[in-house]
């Protein structure tokens, strides 16, 4: 009888061991594996009516994987991206399985052979300037929570920080002296800095001169009630300033504005300065210069800009008959024969 091998203490030790104490991989990523693998025993359970306590790794197949992918479009309606993001999840559980058990190669490379779904990227979504102006002009800085969204918001525009990145701005991190900046901790805990304008220096320094710090650690960014904001909170800040500043200037009413908008918008914004792309990308704490890339494709006005300057002028003129003729010159042709 071939034995089995029982998929739960993979699990835990993957999520224990793999992902946290080897990879250290973040919080996100560490909550997208755990709830990769909570639906994967969810589908198990009800297609195939197997207790997530008896499920073992020779019954998730290649075959199984496709199936639990198809449910997750279907069922779940997910669209590509989350199913391949949730196939690299497995991937990742079945590269370290084949690590563990030298026997389980084999199975786990039938997982790995399982491909992922071609994504055509998604356009970029950016604000003109003026509508950034609109943005910021909604505000009331008379008030303490008008001048909190008023710093959140040039924050994001100046620094393009992910709603995450700006959340969890500590204190410590901002520099609003001579020179100022801020140091961001980005995603996959990449540190970043970011110089900040001599505006958005002041605004902070205006805002944290209005509230007690306590430690370094204190959030730049709180409620009323002084609590930190979350993203989600970052989120709602963004959604309700763009309903309000929709009302007197109407293409926002067209657009979907987040605060990644606002990155998206930095981005464009310092390209059109004439910033170069490498230093867009570490501005931004890319990894690719790929990702920075996709910018210079979707800027309309560079476009445009780069199409005026191979622009014809006038009317084009035609051809001379005599030059067209230069063939039946045979005093032409025989000096051209002799050279």
């Amino acid at each position: 009888m071939t034995p089995t091998h029982a998929l739960g203490p993979f699990v835990r030790r993957f999520l224990l061991e793999d992902v946290i104490a080897d990879r250290d991989l973040s919080a996100n990523t560490q909550r997208s594996y755990r709830d990769t693998l909570r639906l994967l025993f969810r589908y198990l359970t009800a297609t195939h009516a197997t207790d997530p306590i008896h499920v073992t790794v020779e019954q998730v197949t290649a075959d199984v994987v496709r199936g639990f992918l198809g449910h997750l479009e279907q069922q779940r309606h997910c669209g590509a991206a989350t199913r391949n993001q949730r196939l690299a999840a497995l991937r990742s559980l079945f590269r370290f399985i084949g690590r563990q058990v030298p026997e389980l190669i084999a199975h786990a490379a039938q997982i790995q052979g399982v491909p992922l779904r071609r994504v055509a990227p998604p356009l970029i979504p950016y604000l003109e300037k003026a509508e950034v102006d609109a943005l910021l002009a909604v505000p009331d800085r008379a008030t303490p929570i008008g001048r909190r969204n008023y710093a959140l918001l040039l924050f994001l525009y100046n620094t393009g920080a992910r709603a995450t990145e700006a959340a969890e701005l500590p204190v410590g991190a901002l520099a609003l002296d001579a020179v100022p900046a801020v140091r961001i901790l980005g995603k996959g805990r990449k540190l970043r800095h970011c110089p900040l304008w001599p505006h958005t220096a002041a605004v902070l320094r205006g805002l944290l001169a209005s509230r007690p710090l306590g430690s370094a650690e204190a959030r730049v960014f709180v409620n009323i009630r002084q609590q930190p904001l979350t993203r989600f909170g970052v989120h709602a800040l963004v959604e309700r300033t763009v309903a309000v500043a929709a009302t007197t200037t109407p293409s926002l009413a067209a657009k979907r504005v987040g605060p990644h908008t606002l990155r998206h918008t930095t981005a464009v914004h310092l390209l059109r300065a004439g910033v170069d792309i490498n230093t867009i990308r570490a501005w931004l704490g890319h990894v690719s210069l790929e990702t920075t890339n996709r910018y210079a494709e979707v800027d309309l006005e560079m476009k445009a800009k780069a199409l005026a300057t191979c622009a014809l002028s006038g009317s084009i003129t035609p051809p001379d008959p005599a030059m067209s003729n230069w063939k039946q010159d045979r005093e032409l042709i025989a000096f051209l024969t002799a050279l």
